[in-house]
């Protein structure tokens, strides 16, 4: 059964335009470095090169070495590069040297800033003079004896060789990216590594996310596992970027990965080993099994395409990946607690994993510290090569838009050296070039209001929360939509009130004050005490008809006995849904959190939909969007999935729905970090922007 071994096909370079598609990039103007290589030809005046920004227009940096020493050479100059790009010969435009000591010589303005916000954090890590590291403690990818081995090491990293002005950040893969800052605490950083606990091969559910999925079979499980590391990754290399331009290096720890476990731990339910797993005693399961090679040749190619999601991601932000395995010198990929299984088998997974770690690292110009008893000394490099380097950058005279990969190779004319460059780098498609020159301030705000509406109502925030949606009504009149929950409470909540509210008398008038709507949702009130603190509810819902306009709304929470504990009067902008062009009503959010709730809710036109924007990993949600195109021929509608910055992630397949007029969507949070998100719906040249936030 010979294991695949990973195709080192090549990966993106920084590709400016890119940083405004995929990354909230840093204005291409940095300051002047602590020190710059003389420029050919000379700048006038003695300033600083200008590093230009464009659709075609590339960065790489290169790392070049005395050949017999391994020390940075310092003294190039930008006549002494070479750049090809699919073997076509590229001018050096910009050109700079990077040197940085992470504030061991004494800066002339005083000691390092401390960063104790979100504006620190920005100022302090963009500056030129500063080096930026980041750690992932990928718990599910390490067992528990390595992650206690590799403590000490990463300490002894950070104390010996990170400086006063570098700063640093720590994240694991259930971690949401809102929470990593960077810091200079660094003695903090350290003290946190203590809480590093591998959890390889350990299916023991520690939260609810993981509850939902315990009984999944083990592979399942893995694959699960691979999704959500590789998603929280690509979430802390894209706040990498957009922090600083330069080099930045992301110290990936992790035993690597596997889409496939051997047949002997394929156990059918992950969270009770051995149970009904045939195979489990069998220590030749497998071997030399062609039905094996055939099931881990798909499972690698699966595995590979999430890798390159992640390596490419690394390439757009400059981001650097180094990759150590936490094992050392490791002799075996399974642990001696699991089935014994034949070494053949063992050999093979062992290298297989060790080799994705290579790809990240490779295709990144990281490094990958594997099969080495010395982490320390490995680790030494990571700051060798954040510290000088050279910063090119060119004119594509390629100017591709093919969204294909592109080949860079950099030479020096210099001999006795030794270069490092990045691979190359994937290029825009026609679509990426539209959106990258497309206006931003429209949807930049769009995407600012989409985040905000995941927050709850100030006026309403202590009580209940609302949501209120529109759709075609009959006779030229619009359908709203009100659905209220109770807002969580605790004991000793504001003013005192720990009276949970039972329901809500609607007033709902036009602007003449005509009455549109007047009655209690629910009528009666439910009987029993009020619902625990964060106990789940169901949401109760009321529509009317209205003419497009303004609608005044009155809202009086009434508790149990009918006392009222809050009042609230908004005003609504009432939409016409009429027109004969194509239209789209409000998007509901509908919440399943078992299998057999999400086949309810699919078969149910009636369901009723959420007005919390805050859902667990656990959830699943349905989406359905009333959607109207001329005549009785319904619109095409896309979505897509976003970033809290609004770059694509993931398309999302849209369908029809058991509802009239509405088409629907599906999707799962199992794959994703906490974090705030928003969904993209269009229908031609109309969008909608629905944010919503994963909890743990």
């Amino acid at each position: 059964m010979a294991r695949l071994r990973w195709r080192l096909t090549g990966a993106g370079l920084i590709f400016a335009a890119l940083c405004t598609v995929a990354g909230d990039a840093q204005q291409p103007e940095p300051a002047a470095p602590p020190q710059e290589a003389q420029q050919e030809p000379q700048q006038q005046g003695g300033q600083p090169p200008v590093f230009r920004t464009g659709i075609n227009f590339v960065r790489v940096d290169v790392i070049v070495t005395d050949s017999k020493t391994g020390q940075p050479v310092t003294d190039l100059k930008q006549g002494d590069f070479e750049v090809v790009e699919d073997n076509q010969p590229q001018t050096v435009e910009t050109f700079k040297l990077i040197e940085l000591d992470g504030g061991a010589t004494p800066a002339l303005d005083g000691p390092p800033a401390p960063i104790r916000n979100d504006d620190d954090e920005q100022l302090e890590a963009a500056r030129d003079d500063v080096r930026l590291f980041a750690v992932f403690l990928d718990d599910y990818h390490v067992r528990r004896g390595a992650s206690v081995s590799v403590r000490e090491p990463i300490a002894r990293f950070i104390e010996t060789q990170l400086g006063p002005s570098d700063m640093l950040g720590v994240m694991y893969p259930l971690q949401p990216v809102s929470s990593i800052r960077m810091t200079r605490d660094h003695g903090k950083v350290i003290q946190s590594l203590g809480g590093f606990v591998g959890r390889k091969g350990d299916y023991t559910p520690r939260n609810r996310m993981e509850e939902q999925y315990a009984d999944y079979p083990a592979e399942e499980v893995e694959r699960i596992r691979n999704q959500v590391s590789f998603s929280a990754i690509k979430g802390l290399i894209s706040h990498m970027g957009s922090l600083k331009e330069g080099r930045k290096a992301l110290i990936l720890v992790s035993e690597g990965y596997s889409d496939t476990l051997p047949p002997q731990l394929r156990d059918p339910i992950a969270s009770v080993p051995g149970f009904e797993n045939p195979d489990r005693d069998n220590a030749n399961a497998g071997r030399n099994d062609p039905a094996e090679e055939r099931r881990q040749f798909f499972a690698d190619s699966s595995l590979q395409l999430w890798m390159r999601d992640v390596w490419d991601m690394a390439n757009k932000n400059n981001v650097s990946i180094y990759a150590v395995d936490p094992r050392g010198l490791p002799i075996s990929e399974f642990d001696v607690s699991q089935p014994n299984m034949s070494v053949q088998v063992d050999r093979q997974y062992l290298n297989a994993t060790m080799d994705t770690l290579r790809v990240l690292a490779e295709q990144t110009d990281g490094r990958a510290i594997v099969n080495r008893n010395d982490i320390a000394a490995g680790m030494r490099q990571i700051v060798r090569d954040t510290s000088s380097y050279y910063l090119l950058g060119y004119n594509s005279t390629q100017a591709p838009s093919d969204g294909r990969f592109h080949e860079i190779k950099v030479r020096v004319k210099r001999p006795g050296i030794q270069v490092r460059a990045r691979k190359g780098y994937w290029a825009l498609t026609v679509q990426d070039v539209a959106r990258a020159l497309a206006p931003r301030v429209e949807p930049a705000k769009a995407v600012e209001n989409a985040l905000a509406s995941i927050s709850v109502p100030a006026a309403a925030y202590n009580t209940i929360r609302t949501w209120i949606g529109t759709s075609r009504g009959a006779d030229g009149k619009t359908k709203v939509t009100l659905v209220w929950e109770p807002m969580p409470r605790t004991a000793g909540d504001r003013n005192g009130r720990s009276e949970a509210p039972a329901r809500v008398m609607v007033t709902a008038v036009g602007p003449d004050g005509s009455p549109y709507f007047r009655g209690r949702i629910p009528e009666v009130a439910p009987a029993g005490p009020p619902a625990a603190a964060g106990a789940a509810t169901v949401p109760s819902r009321v529509s009317f008809e209205a003419n497009p306009g303004k609608v005044q709304l009155r809202l009086s929470i009434e508790g149990s006995e009918s006392q009222v504990l809050d009042v609230e009067t908004r005003e609504i902008a009432v939409p016409d849904l009429t027109a004969a062009d194509v239209i789209l009503g409000t998007p509901q959010l509908l919440r399943a959190r078992t299998a057999r709730d999400l086949q309810q809710i699919k078969a149910n036109a009636d369901a009723v939909p959420v007005a919390t924007r805050d859902f667990s990993r656990a959830d699943r949600l349905v989406v359905r969007v009333p959607a109207y195109g001329p005549g009785a021929t319904p619109p095409t509608v896309t979505a897509q999935l976003l970033n809290r910055g609004g770059q694509p992630m993931s398309e999302v397949p849209v369908g029809p729905s058991a509802a009239p007029d509405t088409q629907q969507l599906e999707l799962g949070l199992s794959n994703l970090p906490p974090g705030e998100y928003i969904l993209e719906i269009k229908a031609g040249e109309l969008k909608e922007l629905v944010g919503f936030r994963v909890t743990p």
